[in-house]
């Protein structure tokens, strides 16, 4: 950290500049002052002649919403990016940049340097933290590749990941003369060595390297000849006898050369951290030493922001770091520019006073996979409006001495264009160059390694090049123009964001606006409120055992217990502790845990349970073969819904007909089995049936399963599920699905209705005034329940559809398979907000929960829960974790539910319970 020099920036859009805090090769990262907010943010600057090169630009916001779609968790999203300052006269114009908020925290290879390898519980959170977050990526269909020991950080509640990409992930970028870009990557796999696309199983290789890195302070593919790095990387074993020996088995397997072979993300993830990386991270996880050199940095900072606020140091700015005391002559804190080799494998070395020392000769090269994390960022789906994105924590920079270099870098980028002449750099911005132990292979026309020049363009001797075999090119567009290679690697370009592979090299397109014609161009960026994207410390962390079988259901019960059941028992939970209070087999297969009275009334497969909520004791039973003695074998489906103490359900049994007696000279027909089914209204604190009312019977074995959509003061109405129609129910029907109203108080059906085109599985709910809220196609259309006449209809996703609305208050909260959640007024239609949880539209639409107090929305689906505020859409934060896994079994692909319980709300996935304060 060091005071700001003459040519620095002063401001960024809303950001003023405080002091420098580090600079590297492609960037220089200031702290900064929200004047929005008064919070502290770390400005992420790239340097002018690389914000110059339409590729290295394309690449770098591309990043930075691959960082704000992935928000929350371990993940450090932007606060902002932008182009240009607004320092003094013209210093900031034109510079690229991205704002992030601080968070006290060292990258991972500072983090070496002070205090040597990790221990073992910080490798378990660490690769923990890292494959939750692969996990979530990988679910989307997309690749990392942003994986490197300066991209990971380690706070103090756990890690966190800043780069998302190529080039977040490369130790040093340079612009080179005719508008070339090299870009210098930390990590390659075997694939990437053989010209393959990287895919899902290269995250987990690189994986494997950064632990064995965390693990031992060296990468297990660094001894020997730099010219055999690649040979190594694609056919030696790695050297792994530093590692421990607990983590050994796992890390291997990371390493393994087939990709096929490497666990997935979700089972690293398990096996390093059953509990999560969050809950082996409670109670802290750094080493002593770490710790402290965080809690320096934030001194560090926060004297910073105390110079801010003082009159005297807000006059003059660019001497903040001579105004606080300490500062600017602390321990690794100087106007000299740290050693970036020595802080990022791969920087390169700038001498003191901010000169770069000599470039070793060129670097060679190896290929890199197009990045396919791009592709799914480029498809993603924002909402609409002005409420502010998440945002969480940012990447740190170098404050204290800087670790020896140990791991070495793995390859270079070039550019094969002639993009139009780069504005004069500055004194202090440079290329960059330094050594990396790969072979080199270049594109026809390209300035790098074995063309005759140097990193200045001037000539030099070139590089051995080794011929590297090209990865698939992409397939041209339907019914257009023939390509030719340059066009394939164009096309390729464009859709990675700049980065291509072909002629046996990795390259970066550099100019022509034309190569990218397809690349997605996101909108100025609109000034955001500040949100922390990370959901609040749960008040406490309930898992299964693994010794006992999985959840099936889990209910609450008077905001006192979380009631999970299971095929074997049932446990309670004490919603204040988030401690088991009690067992019971009797209650297995259970549902609903209602509240009757004083006791809790649990729905079983074969009876009905009232249950002491102190121990679970069973204080009365119903079996229904007891309790419905007309009804022999009666089979009783989960409950259809309930109010107050009353539930309904459905159950059937079979009864036999007589056939009728033959005509003269006829043969006797055969009696005949005949599946009756029945609507019951149940009274749980009298314990008495209330009604019951003939149904038709549903598909085999013949009990329909109901479910309730709306309550009236004096009816119900009711769908039954799709899968239990028959197939003559659903051709009468002509593909559109139906409603039955019942009276409560004597179960007389009073009409069946249909509703536009509202298909039979189409989402579908009501209100106590007699409007329902329908899917219809891609839309949402309210109507009149008993006349069936529509009322306002809402406009969808193209090609995506609503999922089940949420009734709250004067809002009807939508759901949409695109993920698209939102709150249309109740009487109007009118869209009062449209927000995305930005998750790949994958599988079904998110399912919706308000809490207690209706102010807080929460939309779970298979990745993870995101929180809004119900009134604006402001987005909250965001839950993602990886649950409990078999370690040597499959992910788990349970989706998140949230129940929603006085001032909590309880997360679930699997085995995992999260207790969240809500308001």
């Amino acid at each position: 950290m060091e005071a700001l020099r003459s040519e620095d920036p002063r401001r960024f859009g809303r950001f003023t500049v405080l002091a420098r805090f580090q600079e590297t090769a492609s960037a220089v990262r200031y702290v900064a002052r929200d004047t929005g907010t008064g919070k502290t943010a770390v400005i992420t600057a790239a340097r002018p002649a690389l914000a110059a090169v339409p590729a290295f630009r394309r690449r770098f916001e591309a990043e930075a919403r691959t960082a704000e779609r992935l928000a929350g968790g371990w993940v450090v999203p932007p606060l902002e990016t932008g182009d240009g300052g607004g320092g003094r006269e013209a210093d900031g114009a034109g510079l690229l940049w991205t704002a992030a908020g601080y968070v006290p925290a060292l990258p991972l290879a500072e983090a070496i340097g002070i205090a040597g390898p990790l221990p073992e519980r910080a490798l378990r959170i660490l690769g923990a933290g890292i494959a939750e977050i692969l996990s979530r990526v990988h679910a989307g269909g997309a690749v990392l590749q942003g994986l490197a020991p300066d991209t990971v950080l380690l706070a103090e509640d756990g890690p966190r990941l800043t780069a998302f990409g190529p080039l977040g992930a490369a130790a040093t970028a340079e612009a080179r003369p005719g508008g070339q870009l090299s870009v210098r990557l930390g990590y390659l796999t075997p694939e990437q060595v053989a010209g393959k696309e990287a895919g899902a199983p290269s995250d987990l290789f690189v994986l494997g390297l950064l632990l064995a890195y965390a693990a031992t302070g060296t990468t297990p593919f660094t001894e020997g000849p730099p010219e055999e790095a690649a040979r190594r990387i694609a056919e030696a074993d790695p050297e792994l006898d530093a590692v421990p020996e607990e983590l050994r088995t796992l890390i291997a397997g990371c390493l393994a050369k087939d990709p096929a072979e490497r666990p997935n993300a979700g089972t690293v993830a398990a096996e390093l951290a059953l509990e999560g990386a969050a809950g082996l991270a409670r109670g802290g996880w750094l080493p002593e030493r770490l710790a402290a050199a965080v809690a320096e940095q934030e001194a560090r900072v926060r004297a910073l922001e105390g110079a801010w606020e003082a009159p005297a140091v807000a006059d003059s700015v660019p001497g903040v770091a001579d105004a606080v005391p300490g500062v600017a002559d602390a321990p690794g804190v100087a106007d000299t520019v740290p050693e970036v080799a020595e802080a990022a494998p791969g920087g390169a070395v700038l001498q003191k006073g901010g000169a770069v020392g000599t470039p070793a000769p060129a670097d060679p090269q190896v290929p890199l996979a197009p990045d396919t994390t791009a592709n799914a960022d480029a498809g993603a789906t924002h909402g609409t409006g002005d409420i502010g994105e998440d945002q969480g924590t940012t990447r740190f920079l170098n404050t204290v001495p800087k670790p020896p270099h140990s791991d070495r870098v793995t390859t270079q980028l070039a550019l094969p264009h002639q993009p139009p002449a780069l504005p004069a750099t500055s004194a202090h911005q440079h290329t960059h160059g330094s050594p990396a132990p790969y072979p080199a292979a270049v594109l026809p026309g390209s300035a790098g390694p074995g063309s005759g020049q140097d990193a200045n363009g001037q000539g030099g001797s070139g590089d051995p090049m080794v011929a590297l075999p090209l990865p698939p090119a992409p397939t041209p567009p339907s019914g257009g123009p023939a390509l030719d290679r340059r066009g394939l690697l164009t096309v390729a370009a464009a859709a990675v964001g700049g980065l291509v592979v072909g002629g046996g090299a990795v390259a970066v397109i550099g100019g022509g606006e034309s190569a990218v014609a397809t690349d997605a161009k996101p909108a100025p960026p609109k000034p955001r409120r500040t949100l922390p994207g990370q959901p609040p410390e749960p008040r406490w962390i309930y898992a299964h055992p693994s010794s006992e079988s999985a959840p099936l259901t889990a209910a609450l019960w008077q905001d006192r217990l979380l009631v999970v059941t299971s095929e074997s028992q049932a446990s309670a939970v004490d919603l204040r502790t988030g401690e088991r209070v009690w067992q019971r087999a009797d209650a297995a297969d259970g549902q609903a845990a209602l509240a009757a009275g004083d006791l809790c009334f649990v729905a079983g497969p074969t009876e009905f349970l009232w249950l002491a909520p102190k121990d679970g004791a069973v204080v009365h039973r119903l079996r229904y073969a007891d309790g419905f003695t007309d009804l022999p074998g009666l089979q009783v489906e989960r409950l259809a819904g309930h109010s107050g103490t009353v539930v309904w359900f459905t159950g059937s049994h079979t009864v036999t007909v007589k056939a009728p007696k033959p005509k003269k000279g006829k043969k006797q027909e055969p009696d005949k089995k005949v599946v009756q089914a029945h609507l019951f209204a149940y009274d749980i604190v009298r314990r008495a049936e209330l009604w019951r009312t003939p149904v038709p019977a549903g598909r085999a074995p013949g009990t329909p399963l109901y479910r309730v959509v709306a309550e009236r003061p004096a009816d119900i109405l009711v769908r039954q599920e799709p899968s239990t129609l028959t197939p003559a129910d659903v051709k009468a029907a002509k593909g559109k699905g139906s409603l039955r109203c019942f009276d409560r108080e004597t179960g007389k059906l009073r009409w069946t209705k249909q509703y536009g085109t509202a298909a039979p599985n189409a989402g579908i709910t009501g209100d106590e005034g007699g409007v329902l809220y329908a899917s219809v196609g891609a839309d949402l259309q309210s109507f009149e329940a008993d006349t069936t006449k529509p009322l306002w209809r809402v406009t969808g996703t193209e090609g995506s559809y609503f999922g089940t609305p949420l009734v709250a208050g004067p809002f009807v909260h939508t759901t949409e398979r695109s993920q698209q959640i939102g709150a249309v007024e109740r009487e109007t239609g009118r869209f009062v907000w449209r927000r995305s949880t930005e998750v790949p539209a994958a599988g079904g639409a998110p399912a919706l929960t308000v809490s207690t107090t209706g102010e807080t929305l929460f939309a779970a689906d298979a990745a993870q829960v995101t929180a809004f505020s119900a009134a604006d859409g402001e987005r909250l934060w965001k839950f993602q974790d990886i649950g409990v896994a078999d370690p040597k079994g499959e992910t788990v692909s349970a989706p998140y539910r949230a129940l929603a319980s006085g001032t909590n709300v309880i997360v679930q996935r699997a085995r995992s319970f999260y207790a969240f304060p809500v308001a």
